[in-house]
C-alpha cells in the first residue's frame, strides 16, 4: 500500500472514529483534543488578500504546515499567525522539500499562477482548494477537472454561494419547473473596480525589495515591475487576471450554470467598450463589455442565451417588474416566472410576479456544514462528492465563464464545440483556449 493511500485511509478512519465519539459523547460535546496525526496537514499558497480568509479556514480545519507568498511583507504577517508553519516564498521549491508532509493546498494567488500551483501539488496527490475562476485559461480548466478525476482527489473552488441556502434553494425551484422553461437570462455586475482599458505603464520603478517580482510573474511573459499590477489591479491586466468576468461570473453565473447545467455553450460574442482598441488590447481587458452566450438542448433543459454585463452596463430594468435592479445580480427568465437575486453569492432571492408564487412551497435542499468544511469533510472521508463546488463542476463552470474572455479577445462570434475543445469557425481563435508558459512554471 502506497504512503498516499496509507494516509487518506487515516484521515478517513479517524473521522469515522470522530464522528462515532461525538454522536456517543453529543450531550457533552468534544472534549477530547486530536492528534497532530489526525488533522488534515494543509499549505497555503498566497496568504493575503483572499489567501487571508482561506489560510485561516485551513488553519480551523487542520494544520497549517507551510506559508508561501511572493510578498515577504505579507508572508511574515500570516507567519506571526501561524507560527509552526514553514514560510517559501516558491511553490515549487515548498512542494520540493516538504511535499511529503502536504495532505492538501490552498491557492489563492493571482489567476495566472492557479493553474501551475494547483497542478503541480495535484500530481503530486494533494487535495487542492483553489480561488475563483479556476484558473486562467479554459484548457487549465479541463485539465484540472481531469486531474481530479484520475488522482481521486477531493477539491473545492472558492465560489462560497454554492454552498449558500438562497442558491441551492433557487436552482431546486428552478429544477423543479416552478417557473417555467428558461430560455434568457441576465447577469450584471459593479466590476471592474480597479483600472483597465489601457496600456502597458511607461515608468520603470524600482521594486521592493520583499517582493519577488519574478516569482510573481510565474508562468507570464516577462515584464519591468510596476505597482500598477499589484498587490490588486492584476485582476484587469491580460497576462494575470482574467477581468471583471473571471473576477465575479463564478459567483453571480453559479446559480444559473447550476440549475440550468449550462456547460459548452455552443457560441459566445463579446461587445466590448468600443474604445478599446490598439495597444490597449493586448495589454488590458476594456473598461466595460456585454457578452452573449447560446446553449443548445441539454438533456431536460431547451436552448436558452445567457446576456453578461459588466463596467456599468445593465440590462432593461422593466425586466425586473418593479425590483431595484441594485450593483450586481441575476435573473433568470422562464415562461411561467422569473427568479431575481440582488446578490453576487445568492443568499437572497425572489421569484416574480410576486403575487403569482405567494402561495409556492419551497423545495428541500442539502444544507451546506460550510464551504471549506465541505471540503475538509470531503477529505476525512475519502468522498470528493461532498464538496458541492469541486472540480468535477467548478471546471465546467470555469470553461463557460472564461469562454466569454476568449469571444472578447476573438474580437468575433466565436462557434464552440465543447467535446473537442475548439472554436470551429475561425483557427485563429484558438490560441486563446490556452498560453505559453515561461520556463520553469510549465503545468
Amino acid at each position: 500500500m502506497s504512503q498516499k493511500s496509507s494516509r487518506r485511509e487515516f484521515l478517513q478512519q479517524s473521522s469515522a472514529l470522530a464522528a462515532a465519539y461525538w454522536v456517543s459523547s453529543s450531550s457533552q460535546g468534544w472534549t477530547q483534543e486530536k492528534s497532530a496525526n489526525e488533522e488534515i496537514r494543509f499549505a497555503c499558497i498566497g496568504v493575503e488578500g483572499k489567501g487571508r480568509s482561506d489560510r485561516d479556514d485551513a488553519g480551523r480545519h487542520g494544520h497549517i504546515v507551510a506559508l508561501c507568498d511572493i510578498d515577504e511583507e505579507r508572508l511574515e504577517k500570516a507567519a506571526a499567525r501561524f507560527p509552526q508553519a514553514k514560510t517559501f516564498v516558491d511553490y515549487r521549491k515548498m512542494l520540493d522539500e516538504i511535499g511529503g508532509q502536504i495532505d492538501a493546498v490552498t491557492v489563492s494567488t493571482p489567476d495566472h499562477s492557479h493553474a501551475p500551483a494547483a497542478i503541480r501539488a495535484m500530481k503530486m496527490g494533494k487535495h487542492c482548494f483553489c480561488q475563483k475562476p479556476l484558473t486562467y485559461t479554459v484548457a487549465e480548466a479541463r485539465m484540472m477537472r481531469e486531474l481530479a478525476a484520475e488522482k481521486k482527489l477531493c477539491t473545492q473552488m472558492g465560489n462560497q454561494g454554492t454552498s449558500s441556502g438562497g442558491l441551492r434553494e433557487a436552482v431546486e425551484v428552478i429544477r423543479r419547473g416552478d417557473i417555467g422553461e428558461v430560455k434568457e437570462i441576465h447577469i450584471w455586475t459593479n466590476r471592474p473596480i480597479w483600472a483597465q482599458g489601457g496600456g502597458r505603464p511607461e515608468d520603470k520603478p524600482v521594486c521592493p525589495p520583499h517582493i519577488h517580482w519574478d516569482l510573481f510573474l510565474g508562468p507570464a511573459k516577462e515584464r519591468p515591475y510596476n505597482p500598477a499590477y499589484l498587490p490588486f489591479a492584476w485582476r484587469g491586466w491580460l497576462d494575470f487576471g482574467t477581468g471583471a468576468l473571471g473576477d465575479m461570473a463564478c459567483h453571480t453565473m453559479n446559480m444559473s450554470v447550476k440549475a440550468l447545467e449550462l456547460f459548452n455553450p455552443i457560441s459566445i460574442e463579446a461587445f466590448p467598450d468600443p474604445a478599446w482598441e490598439g495597444e490597449a488590447r493586448n495589454e488590458s481587458y476594456p473598461k466595460r463589455s456585454m457578452i452573449k452566450f447560446e446553449f443548445g438542448p441539454r438533456g431536460k433543459f431547451g436552448p436558452c442565451t445567457l446576456n453578461w454585463y459588466d463596467g456599468g452596463n445593465r440590462p432593461d430594468e422593466a425586466l425586473l417588474l418593479g425590483e431595484t435592479m441594485g450593483a450586481s445580480g441575476s435573473l433568470v427568465i422562464g415562461e411561467k416566472g422569473r427568479i431575481f437575486s440582488p446578490k453576487d453569492y445568492h443568499e437572497e432571492y425572489v421569484i416574480l410576479p410576486k403575487d403569482n408564487f405567494k402561495d409556492l412551497k419551497k423545495p428541500e435542499y442539502i444544507v451546506s456544514p460550510g464551504h471549506f468544511t465541505e471540503f475538509a469533510n470531503a477529505i476525512k472521508q475519502n468522498k470528493p462528492e461532498l464538496a458541492a463546488s469541486n472540480f468535477s463542476y467548478a471546471g465546467r463552470l470555469t470553461e463557460t465563464v472564461l469562454l466569454g474572455n476568449v469571444a472578447m479577445r476573438a474580437g468575433k462570434k466565436v462557434m464552440w464545440d465543447g467535446e473537442k475543445m475548439k472554436i470551429t469557425n475561425d483557427e485563429a481563435s484558438n490560441q486563446y483556449i490556452t498560453r505559453e508558459y515561461r520556463a520553469g512554471f510549465e503545468l
